[in-house]
């Protein structure tokens, strides 16, 4: 805090005339970038010790920083503490509480460093930590596909393309899909840390610095793989936030696609689950609703998470080197982000755990559905026919039953061959779901011992 009772800043020299209130308001990131106090110390430790290391800063100056950054992080996990809200930002906050704890020597510790590179490092390092939360959530909705799959590897239903029944398949295998999606949410955030895992800070304002320093300690100490190599690459860099964002957005889209399933599912339509209470809630008005409000906000969230893509990119867009006050708009996307993935994808894990599928719902949903006519094609082309005349035959032969009133699962051999001759070459043909499903055996197909082997793939991959 300065003379006159205002909070302190990290500038000011140059002013004869305080900003205005309004100025004041626009400028300040307090309010969201608090939330990198942790990493604004952590960051701050390390640059500190550096530069007692190095020589920049007698060793007793440095240790003491240190020591002083040390205490204010114990004072604010346990609460003695508390950042001044009035502060331009967390890193003026931090400064400020270490001012007030070991007196002017806090001033030293910002020697060879800018607010534009110790920003950037205190926006990776949260970012690196996020993430790894974000993969543990991933990996938890993940494992509990795979047990879902499992205990209901007997049950099967329709397949659909263009929301139409169009072949059987397991519900282990439908369910196993969304593995496969969030499986590559994983990979993609794996490769995103790999390219983030770089130090900004040494970079200065855009130009370096003059001290002696190595930000090669800095890196170690923080446990970033390398320095930048690039000053005003380093500090003007957003990459790393609208990669991050990208991936996340990708992920909303199978969260949501997940999510509206859930809702399709559980309509008196399609009957195929009951959505626990927990995940649910009722109507002001209807006494009788049940409504899946956990998918369907997982599915609404995904176009507030695009959204914060959009944004940060339109901000980056046009943006000269190198640092500029626009890019103080990159955290509240990010945090945004992130704070709705932490909620969307605990509800919706506990949204499948919980559910009832009804299996024979499920089965009755293929009763006169057509959805083994390919089985019948694939039949006829074992004969020797091409798949084209195949085709024609069997969807002739679907016509006919509709114009009668017939279904596929009704009719005899005597019946099929009445109606397209060319039926007569095909022996032994059963045309149940169930014979349907187990048929296809190729690697990545839904008979049983293809979902089996699949499982082991997956539960591989999550080291069970």
């Amino acid at each position: 805090m300065t003379s006159d009772g205002s909070p302190h800043r990290l500038w000011g020299g140059r002013f004869a005339a305080p900003v205005d209130e309004i100025t004041e308001r626009l400028n300040n990131s307090f309010a969201y970038d608090s939330r990198m106090w942790r990493e604004d110390i952590q960051a701050s430790i390390a640059h500190a010790e550096m530069l007692g290391e190095t020589g920049v800063l007698p060793k007793e100056e440095a240790a003491a920083i240190a020591d002083g950054l040390r205490e204010v992080g114990a004072g604010l996990e346990d609460g003695t503490l508390a950042m001044d809200p009035r502060s331009e930002d967390v890193h003026t906050a931090i400064e400020g509480l270490l001012r007030a704890k070991i007196g002017p020597l806090a001033g030293k510790l910002h020697t060879a460093r800018s607010r534009n590179d110790q920003v950037a490092t205190d926006f990776r390092l949260y970012l690196k930590h996020a993430v790894e939360r974000l993969v543990e959530l991933l990996a938890q909705i993940q494992h509990t596909l795979l047990v879902v799959a499992e205990r209901e590897m007997d049950a099967i239903l329709p397949g659909y393309t263009h929301l139409q029944h169009a072949q059987p398949v397991r519900l282990a295998h439908h369910l196993l899909a969304y593995f496969w999606m969030f499986q590559r949410d994983r990979d993609r955030l794996r490769d995103w840390a790999a390219r983030t895992d770089e130090l900004p800070l040494g970079a200065g304002a855009l130009a370096g610095t003059s001290f002696g320093i190595e930000p090669a300690i800095v890196a170690r100490k923080l446990g970033f793989a390398r320095v930048a190599p690039n000053s005003m690459d380093a500090v003007s860099d957003r990459d790393f936030a609208l990669e991050f964002l990208s991936a996340a957005a990708i992920l909303m889209v199978h969260c949501s696609r997940l999510g509206e399933e859930l809702v399709l599912w559980s309509s008196p339509e399609f009957g195929f689950v009951t959505l626990a209470d927990c995940v649910t809630t009722g109507s002001s008005i209807m006494p009788q609703k049940k409504n899946p409000d956990v998918a369907e906000l997982a599915r609404g969230k995904a176009g507030r998470v695009i959204g914060n893509l959009m944004g940060l990119l339109t901000v980056m867009k046009g943006l000269p080197l190198t640092y500029n006050k626009d890019m103080q708009e990159d955290k509240e996307a990010v945090f945004d982000t992130l704070d709705t993935l932490y909620t969307v994808l605990p509800a919706l894990e506990l949204s499948v755990r919980t559910a009832t599928f009804d299996r024979l719902r499920m089965r009755q949903a293929l009763a006169g559905d057509f959805s083994t006519a390919t089985d019948l094609a694939d039949a006829l082309v074992r004969t020797g026919m091409p798949f084209r005349q195949a085709h024609e035959l069997v969807g002739r032969l679907v016509r006919l039953c509709v114009e009668r009133g017939r279904c596929l699962d009704d009719l005899g051999s005597a019946d099929m061959v009445a109606l397209v001759p060319e039926l007569m070459a095909v022996e032994g043909l059963s045309m149940t779901p169930e014979a349907s499903v187990e048929s296809r055996r190729t690697p990545s197909g839904t008979a049983r011992s293809s979902v089996e082997r699949q499982l082991q793939q997956a539960k591989a991959l999550l080291g069970l």
